[in-house]
């Protein structure tokens, strides 16, 4: 039975604090009250700029032991028009330091954009680039498409091979691909509204909450509270836990 582990996309946000955070607390203490009241964090920073390995050390100081970061990997290596010419920005990403954050590294997200049409020459050698570990810490990779085209079994079949897992994306416009390629699974949710004091409402949270559970039958399972009325991702994140625990 693998681990079940929920959380946010980052933890610097201004509307979390008097929701999230308590009133007063200073913004340098955020990331540990949100490593303690969570379980994960999407790390979204590292989509758009290379870190050094002094902030991965200290993301790993400041989450207590069982915490793990998910990355959301660089937009260089999955924003371009030929996957396989990727290498070069793939190798600066898992160089740049994630190794420092040891056993609290969690999957890297490799997001590709709406108009990325499915191409099973070239998704197929982007896959290859995905190396298994970089200086002795091993590496998962998730997979989150956004265009129709790759409900195909040719890439299913892709990502299975290599054990890399496909997002399951609950959102309105990008397609929700259930299929079981890793061995853990990536979820992102992203239809919490603002109306619903917990972003999802209770029966939604207890429903993703049951197939969390079928899912960490064969591995880890990470889930997301991202997007969507994204002040209230925290209470999702903490009702999803709780409903975890209760059951």
């Amino acid at each position: 039975m693998g681990m079940i582990r929920v959380g946010i996309g980052g933890w610097t946000f201004e509307p979390w604090r008097g929701t999230f955070y308590p009133p007063g607390l200073k913004q340098k203490d955020e990331l540990a009250y949100a490593t303690a009241h969570l379980t994960t964090i999407e790390i979204n920073g590292t989509y758009y700029r290379l870190q050094t390995e002094k902030s991965f050390a200290q993301w790993a100081k400041a989450a207590p032991d069982g915490f793990v970061y998910a990355l959301k990997a660089s937009r260089y290596c999955t924003n371009r028009k030929v996957l396989a010419e990727a290498e070069e920005s793939v190798e600066k990403f898992v160089n740049q330091g994630i190794a420092e954050l040891g056993e609290k590294l969690g999957p890297i997200l490799w997001q590709f954009a709406p108009t990325k049409v499915f191409d099973q020459e070239d998704m197929g050698a982007f896959i290859a680039l995905l190396p298994s570990a970089v200086a002795g810490v091993p590496l998962r990779h998730a997979l989150e498409v956004r265009h129709e085209s790759f409900r195909d079994p040719a890439f299913v079949a892709l990502a299975k091979k290599a054990n890399v897992a496909i997002v399951r994306a609950d959102h309105g416009e990008y397609p929700l691909i259930e299929a079981d390629t890793a061995d853990f699974t990536y979820a992102r949710l992203m239809r919490s509204v603002e109306e619903e004091r917990t972003g999802y409402a209770p029966e939604a949270i207890e429903r993703w909450a049951d197939e969390a559970r079928r899912w960490a039958a064969g591995g880890d399972a990470f889930v997301y509270f991202i997007s969507g009325a994204k002040v209230r991702a925290p209470a999702a994140a903490q009702a999803f836990i709780a409903k975890l625990k209760a059951d």
